[in-house]
């Protein structure tokens, strides 16, 4: 089935929030601190204010005075407020806002406001940023270190005394975006008589930053309104840090007793908008002589930029149930530090976090395999989790619902000739070609449960009395059946282009029996009238599996109430009937049959009869929720994802010795999601997350020099994988329909950005291997890479790439 959505995007027709009429709007430039960490010392406003069409201004002062800092999930008393009010702590925070009657006015207006800062010391590297004697951001934390969490599942340190090989790496993956092709954008309208205020923005979810923002202004969450546009131009995470500018143009909104706009510039979203953050990491791998792990040791130094801010520390903890991915290890310590720094805020980027995780131990892997001088598949395959453990526990709590992953494996490597790519690779090493093979597996989680996000509290201050516990993962859908049997679907999911109306028109047109043309699909989401929790959303690729379960759920509780109308219009118990090709028939084959076009009729045009004692009318609204969902234990285990994918990667790749270029010569990626609903929807998706993982592995990288300076901040400097770029896929589908699914389907959308930057640099790190080159770090930019091989080939290094003030050095933090 063709997408039902492209039809209006193609022709122009879409309406984004930059493109919604609200009357009477005015417009809002924000000034940006210029500094990466500076005291302000005042503000003049006269200037600005004096110009013609301003209409207003505000700064951190006025932010101090009328909002409150925002909730943040970790026991540092970090103050966060929506604009910088005692100090700037990234360049590009903002620090005032001006508003004018149209655009050209406000930003000339905000050239023209004078902020007066006093510049202070700046750190951009999280270990240095550990020291003693490091420039401290929040006073009131007292350093640097935003959380510290030890976690210990079964006895590593008997593994590790008890191996026969112990492997160590360090590891330092980068700071980098998703560059959605629409930028954020939020209408601000406050309403004094209702005392509401509504936002119209291209924000995504999780709807728990709703209740933060109405914290933040001070108001009753029932009063203020978030409306989601109807079309969003991409996400892959981004926009779920959106609300600290959702608060900050409210309140502008609030302020100047207009209505507001913002739409952020490219420079504004690459210098300050978000990005998944960048890491540190120690690791260790602890093995017997065969190749099976028994143990893994993880330190890690996330950093999480000027702030903390919800959802982090996700990054850290989000991938906890699958911390072991798709291994049968039990033993495992991570020692995180979770790091502020003077560098942009941090927040959910594809793959969120799983992409620095499987970075580290598919390297991880591979050294195993060439310390014991195997196979890399074989290494692997070695310590898979067999087919006949599902569904299977992992020692951190999460519970991989179905699976085969060796069969996936195998699958992977069949498609790509393994064979016949190390046959060549062999032939090609005395030609003095560098021809590389790389594997990487994954455990593809999908719908976070939002319990995971306590992992960062340790269980003392879980188990105290006031402490509520978090848990769930749920999403709403409502079916209606209109007088001629027509359907219509009402949903509040906040898709971002992965088409959502495709997908549910196809399910109910299975569920109820109609043709996909007789179904409307309203996904638009608005908190006054949608229903609603603090997880919807469309993030954690959790549509495939929670959205499409309440779809199924809702259509099946309709096709209840239409085999209950028929089985009292037959005068025949309800079990004697079922529903079954768009129509509610005898389970024996014998006697009429009432068709839905025909039972929709008699329920509207005749309500009283067709109900006979029953709720009247063809709608049903369901909530579907994932029992196993629940809290973290007090051994720090949590199920922090409801339902896990697969993914199996083969690339081959050739190296260019002297450009450092990296051509792909063979991608194979095998998937198992459960039941595919829509294979072209899902093959969509995994070209999208391969070349976002593509992006990591080669290109992209926030950089900052050590002032604190960002040194990316136009598509300029910040490389993006482009169409030529892009390498074919060999996609396969494997299926294992997971039992905690209506349709046993799972979610796909972040799919391979998680393990592209582990199965490149096993490929890189293959090809190189006669020259001594190790990869332990990412993007392998040419100059970075090129620099990696004239190191080896024991020449003067060139001058170094920008490495964001990254330095060697291992503290525990205290």
């Amino acid at each position: 089935m063709k997408r039902v959505e492209d039809p209006h995007l193609l022709t122009g027709r879409g309406q984004y929030v930059d493109d919604l009429p609200i009357p009477n709007l005015h417009h809002a430039a924000i000034v940006r601190s210029p500094h990466a960490h500076a005291r302000i010392r005042g503000y003049d406003l006269a200037a600005a204010l004096g110009m013609p069409g301003v209409t207003a201004a505000l700064t951190g002062a006025d932010v101090v005075e009328r909002t409150r800092p925002f909730s943040v999930g970790v026991e540092a008393p970090v103050r966060y407020y929506c604009a910088a009010t005692d100090r700037a702590r990234f360049v590009g925070e903002p620090v005032a806002v001006v508003i004018a009657r149209d655009r050209y006015l406000a930003e000339d207006a905000a050239e023209r406001l004078v902020v007066r800062y006093e510049p202070l010391p700046a750190v951009v590297d999280p270990e240095r940023a550990l020291d003693a004697d490091a420039p401290v951001l929040h006073d009131a934390v007292g350093s640097n270190l935003a959380c510290h969490r030890r976690l210990v599942y079964g006895d590593p340190d008997r593994a590790f005394t008890e191996a026969d090989v112990v492997l160590a790496e360090r590891f330092r993956y980068p700071k980098y975006s998703s560059t959605p092709i629409e930028t954020y954008g939020v209408i601000a309208r406050w309403d004094p008589f209702e005392q509401v205020l509504t936002v119209w923005s291209n924000f995504m979810g999780p709807f728990a930053m709703h209740t933060l923002v109405a914290r933040a202004l001070g108001l009753a969450e029932n009063r203020l309104r978030f409306v989601v546009a109807g079309d969003i131009g991409g996400s892959f995470g981004i926009k779920s840090s959106l609300y600290p500018y959702i608060a900050l143009v409210g309140l502008a909104a609030m302020r100047a007793g207009v209505p507001v706009k913002w739409i952020e510039t490219r420079r504004e979203h690459l210098l300050a908008s978000s990005s998944g953050t960048d890491r540190i990491a120690y690791r260790e791998l602890a093995a017997r002589r065969d190749g099976t792990i028994l143990a893994m040791r993880c330190r890690w130094y996330d950093n999480v930029g000027g702030y903390i801010r919800s959802p982090e520390p996700g990054c850290t903890f989000r991938p906890v149930g699958n911390y072991v991915g798709p291994y049968r290890f039990q033993h495992l310590e991570v020692d995180a530090a979770v790091v502020m720094t003077n560098k942009a805020p941090t927040g959910p980027n594809r793959g969120y976090g799983c992409g620095h995780l499987y970075f580290e131990t598919e390297r991880m892997l591979d050294l195993l395999a060439e310390k014991l001088r195997l196979d890399p598949a074989e290494v692997r395959r070695r310590n898979l989790i067999p087919a006949d453990a599902f569904p299977y526990r992992t020692p951190t709590g999460g519970l991989y619902d179905s699976g085969d992953f060796g069969a996936a494996l195998d699958r992977a490597l069949d498609v790509a000739r393994y064979g016949e790519l190390r046959r060549e690779q062999a032939r090609a090493r005395p030609e003095g070609r560098y021809l590389g093979v790389g594997i990487a597996l994954a455990v593809d989680p999908s719908v976070s449960n939002m319990g995971y996000v306590a992992i960062a509290l340790d269980p003392q201050h879980r188990a105290k009395p006031e402490y509520l516990p978090k848990s769930g993962a749920t999403e709403a859908c409502t079916v209606t059946i209109d007088p001629s049997g027509r359907v219509v679907a009402i949903l509040g999911t906040a898709p971002q282009g992965q088409g959502h109306q495709t997908v549910v028109a196809q399910i109910l047109a299975d569920e109820l029996g109609v043709d996909p043309a007789e179904i409307t699909v309203v996904d638009e989401m608005d908190t006054f009238t949608r229903v609603w929790s603090v997880s919807s959303g469309t993030y954690s690729s959790r549509f495939g599996s929670v959205g499409t379960s309440a779809v199924a759920l809702a259509a099946r509780r309709l096709t209840a109430t239409l085999v209950a109308q028929a089985a009292r219009l037959l005068e025949v118990s309800p079990e004697a009937l079922e529903f079954r090709d768009g129509a509610v028939r005898p389970r024996d084959g014998r006697g009429p049959s009432y068709s839905l076009k025909e039972l929709a009729g008699r329920a509207h045009w005749n309500a009283a009869a067709a109900a006979g004692g029953l709720e009247p009318g063809l709608q049903a609204t369901a909530v579907f929720g994932f029992p196993q969902a629940t809290a973290v234990d007090a051994d720090d285990r949590v199920n922090s994802s409801n339902t896990y994918g697969f993914i199996a990667e083969v690339i081959a790749v050739e190296v260019d010795p002297e450009t450092a270029c990296v051509r792909i010569l063979r991608y194979v990626s095998v998937h198992d999601a459960g039941t595919v609903i829509n294979p072209a929807i899902a093959e969509g998706q995994i070209y999208g997350g391969a070349l976002h993982g593509l992006g990591g592995a080669l290109w992209e990288e926030l950089q900052y020099d050590a002032t604190g300076q960002c040194l990316t901040a136009t598509l300029m400097d910040y490389p993006i994988p482009c169409a030529t770029q892009a390498p074919t896929l060999d996609i396969v589908h494997l299926s294992s329909p997971s039992p905690l699914t209506l349709l046993g389907s799972k979610g796909i959308g972040e799919s391979s950005a998680m393990t592209v930057p582990a199965a490149i640099a096993n490929a890189v790190s293959d090809a190189l291997a006669p020259l001594g080159v190790r990869v332990t770090e990412l993007p392998l930019t040419p100059a970075r890479l090129w620099t990696l091989i004239e190191q080896a080939r024991g020449r003067p290094p060139a001058p170094a790439p920008p490495e964001s003030g990254t330095t060697r050095r291992s503290p525990r933090p205290s």
